[in-house]
């Protein structure tokens, strides 16, 4: 992070509607540099993301004890094989999603968008706390949210497999979203 990364709260995590979750997410500042940790740290190589979150972290407002709590948290997801697809060089951090379904505008930012020759791979990350055990449990707001961009990824990607997963960071836990539960709560298509 160092000299190079910026720190920019801009209080509002991906999501398309202000509606509260099922579940509290932790609060705004220690989510959004849970984010900003997970959108630059995996540009630094493994052995130095340690010591880089920590340099950032020291120029924030935190105790000690919940900025060790946010690294481990942190540093728990990019150091899991299971999380290597969404990281992958040539992933995209905050990544923008725009289109249309139908008459409907979708705009939004996703966490993290790893594209290959034959699949996309979109994740959101969540902060919630505790985070729930099954998809069933997951609040509609997500699913929908998550729904409209592989809605519109699916247009942009045609002919590729999209397949979407939420992060829960405080679990380290990368939950993988049935086609079954995105049809479900998928956007209108319309006339469009």
């Amino acid at each position: 992070l160092g000299r190079t990364f910026q720190y920019k709260n801009n209080g509002a995590p991906s999501h398309p509607a202000p509606s509260p979750p099922a579940i509290a997410p932790v609060g705004a500042p220690a989510r959004d540099i849970i984010h900003a940790l997970l959108q630059h740290l995996p540009d630094i190589a493994p052995a130095g993301r340690a010591a880089a979150a920590r340099r950032f972290l020291a120029g924030q407002e935190l105790d000690p004890a919940e900025a060790g709590a946010i690294t481990a948290e942190t540093l728990a997801i990019l150091d899991d094989p299971a999380f290597a697809p969404l990281f992958a060089p040539g992933s995209l951090a905050e990544a923008p999603i725009v289109g249309r379904i139908g008459d409907r505008a979708v705009n939004g930012q996703v966490d993290r968008l790893a594209v290959t020759s034959d699949a996309v791979l979109v994740a959101d990350y969540k902060t919630n706390r505790p985070p729930p055990a099954r998809v069933e449990d997951v609040a509609p707001l997500y699913l929908r949210q998550m729904a409209a961009y592989r809605a519109v990824l699916r247009r942009i990607f045609a002919g590729r497999t999209v397949r979407c997963a939420l992060v829960w960071t405080y679990a380290a836990r990368l939950m993988p979203l049935p086609d079954a539960v995105m049809d479900a709560h998928a956007p209108d298509a319309g006339e469009g």
